[in-house]
């Protein structure tokens, strides 16, 4: 497993959810009061939260996200311009795509289903497509977004939305690539998907702000074999771009 440099990726922007994720929740705080945990449907198949594993060897360590490796896995660090804060976590792997972004969330209710109906009204608004799905993390949606060619020809970007809710945290994945049409291609993303394990922290955060993302220290990655060519990133997308 690598790391690679972040890139500013041919990809489409949907304004979800929320282009500044402290903007819809600025004036809500943590919902600590909450005694009901969002109920996710993670099972024992994960993705985990990090209460839920025995420790946090073998893992790449991002901060937010623990990441296990995979043979052929790619990681892109992605970073917002204006912050120079790395925003999202890519994941290529044979030819597709995954971007990870990990948010802050109330105790009492889970964000995925308020979130798939902006990603909706987003996509329509560009003129695109959305379809609700069911797949192995519940409800997923196909978004469709005009794309130009190189000849001048117009088409379609095809992007497949996944989200989790967690204890505290909502996790959203982003297919791009044949893994965002194809079941088959994305099965070796999709069971790295199921690994991750989202690090929330204890501090008080509103729901959406972003989980804090940092490339991993030197002495915190895998064995040898595993360990990533570690590169500084540079400018990625932005939190709302989709690949």
């Amino acid at each position: 497993m690598v790391f690679g440099r972040g890139k500013k990726a041919k990809q489409e922007q949907v304004t979800e959810p929320g282009e500044s994720p402290r903007a819809v929740a600025e004036a809500s705080a943590d919902d600590s009061t909450g005694t009901a945990a969002a109920a996710p449907l993670r099972g024992g198949t994960g993705p985990f939260d990090v209460s839920e594993i025995e420790d946090q060897d073998g893992y790449v360590d991002l901060g937010a996200l623990l990441i296990a490796p995979a043979e052929g896995l790619q990681l892109r660090l992605e970073v917002e311009e204006a912050t120079q804060r790395v925003v999202a976590v890519t994941m290529d792997l044979n030819g597709s795509s995954l971007q990870l972004q990990a948010f802050a969330a109330p105790r009492s209710e889970g964000l995925w289903e308020e979130i798939r109906e902006q990603i909706g009204q987003s996509v329509g608004s560009q003129g695109g497509q959305v379809e609700e799905v069911q797949g192995g993390f519940g409800a997923e949606l196909l978004a469709k977004l005009p794309a130009g060619g190189a000849d001048g020809s117009h088409g379609y970007r095809v992007a497949r939305f996944i989200g989790v809710d967690g204890p505290r945290w909502f996790l959203r994945g982003v297919f791009g690539g044949e893994a965002a049409v194809d079941r088959d291609a994305a099965a070796g993303l999709e069971e790295l998907f199921r690994q991750l394990v989202v690090v929330r922290g204890e501090s008080p955060m509103p729901p959406r702000d972003l989980l804090q993302l940092h490339l991993p220290k030197e002495n915190a990655v895998p064995a040898p074999q595993s360990a990533p060519d570690i590169e500084r990133p540079e400018r990625g997308p932005e939190t709302t771009q989709i690949g």
